[in-house]
């Protein structure tokens, strides 16, 4: 049977000191090595809006991609290496430090979180939410990166309770002032993932499948941001042309269609899944004016730029949802080889 953990039951968790889960309990993975200084570029270029995707102390296609970006952007030579002349245009920039220490909350605690996460479209269809499966999934999301980074940073038995400081990297953003006009709905997700209320305006977007990134430009051509992205996959191969983007829908209910999915299980039927950010398409759905295929979230950042997709674009659920910002109705999108 599926368990719901409630947000009253999270809370009555963490506010008494013996029952509080500690790091070791809660994380599903071990830590994994972290470079600081390499954490420390991720962080820069996040800020900036040259998506690495996690940030993990490592390095990897996301980074040399987020690194291209940067260098492109600022006129460098185009390596893809933190070398001398990048880290001299990074730093500038370097007072967004590595990590953060964050005292948590009550509301960086709640849920309700869904665990086991059916993976079932019907099953799914029955939830109320297709929430965070722990607290420690929400919290690496949170801070754009994963559980097993939380735990290399912190000691095992740090509590997750109201008012522990935990050390993240470093996603807060300059600015929660969100456009007023937004649902709160959405600005709370915009809050929980921390998404920088300030983004640049795009002109046109451009999705690279040699490169395996998403570019946002202004009406200049000059990249004004960049992100790692999941594009198509042999059975769905990513419609290359010109389409335009139509409008975005925000923590959205996702319609299963049996028929548009080749891997789909005989038998399956059409079923409306509820929001959340481990559903198909994570917290946002920008569509396209290509039938049935958008720009999207991810229950699964990790895998961004390594798995395939059903011909759609994924993103992070952060740099979706950053995305959303920077675009409007009418936008246009290039999909190119």
């Amino acid at each position: 049977m599926t368990a719901f953990v409630t947000k009253t039951s999270v809370l009555a968790m963490c506010l008494f000191g013996a029952a509080s889960p500690v790091l070791a309990q809660t994380a599903p993975a071990k830590p994994v090595p972290i470079d600081r200084n390499i954490l420390h570029v991720q962080v820069i270029l996040d800020h900036l809006g040259f998506g690495p995707g996690v940030l993990d102390g490592r390095g990897g296609q996301s980074l040399v991609a987020a690194l291209k970006g940067f260098q492109e952007a600022k006129g460098l030579p185009i390596t893809g290496k933190a070398d001398a002349r990048t880290l001299q245009a990074l730093y500038p920039y370097r007072a967004a430090r590595p990590t953060v220490a964050v005292a948590l909350t009550p509301e960086m605690l709640a849920g309700p979180f869904v665990n086991p996460l059916p993976k079932d479209p019907a099953k799914q269809a029955k939830l109320p939410s297709l929430g965070y499966k722990t607290v420690m999934e929400k919290l690496g999301e949170m801070f754009h990166t994963t559980p097993a980074v939380i735990m290399a940073l912190n000691a095992p038995t740090t509590k997750l309770s109201p008012g522990t400081k935990v050390v993240f990297p470093n996603a807060l953003p300059s600015s929660r002032a969100y456009d007023p006009k937004l649902k709160p709905d959405w600005i709370a997700t915009l809050t929980m993932l921390n998404v920088d209320a300030v983004q640049p305006k795009a002109d046109h977007v451009v999705v690279d499948k040699s490169d395996g990134v998403l570019r946002v430009l202004d009406a200049n051509d000059k990249l004004i941001a960049q992100f790692s992205a999941t594009m198509g996959s042999s059975h769905d191969p990513l419609p290359l042309g010109t389409w335009t983007i139509k409008g975005s829908d925000y923590n959205p209910k996702f319609h299963f269609n049996p028929a548009l999915f080749w891997d789909a299980k005989k038998g399956q039927q059409k079923e409306m899944l509820p929001p959340g950010p481990n559903g198909p398409v994570g917290v946002v759905w920008m569509d396209l004016s290509k039938d049935h295929y958008g720009i999207h979230g991810t229950p699964n950042p990790e895998t961004i730029g390594r798995a395939e997709s059903h011909g759609c674009i994924r993103l992070t659920n952060w740099d979706a949802a950053r995305l959303s910002m920077m675009i409007k109705p009418g936008t246009k999108a290039i999909f190119q080889a």
